[in-house]
């Protein structure tokens, strides 16, 4: 398994697919949270793997069928636990 050892970014960085510039604007509309931080795998990435909310992780996949385009999985953050 591999470990990632990149630091988190804590300023948005925009990011664009074929179907959708992604601002920070756009992006808290589309998960309903507010921004925290970002993670790239590699240095030239342009399209962040991670971006954690104030409530989620959002798990960032690639996909390249017909389109560049992405999904968004939303993890919640911290998990109440009884």
């Amino acid at each position: 398994m591999e470990t990632m050892t990149k630091q988190p970014v804590c300023e948005w960085r925009d990011f664009q697919t074929d179907t959708e510039n992604y601002t920070q604007d756009v992006f808290e509309k589309l998960v309903g949270d507010e921004y925290d931080a970002m993670l790239f795998e590699h240095e030239d990435d342009e399209v962040p793997a991670f971006i954690w909310t104030v409530n989620y992780v959002c798990i960032i996949k690639r996909s390249t069928r017909m389109i560049n385009d992405i999904s968004i999985t939303k993890i919640p953050r911290n998990p109440a636990c009884d």
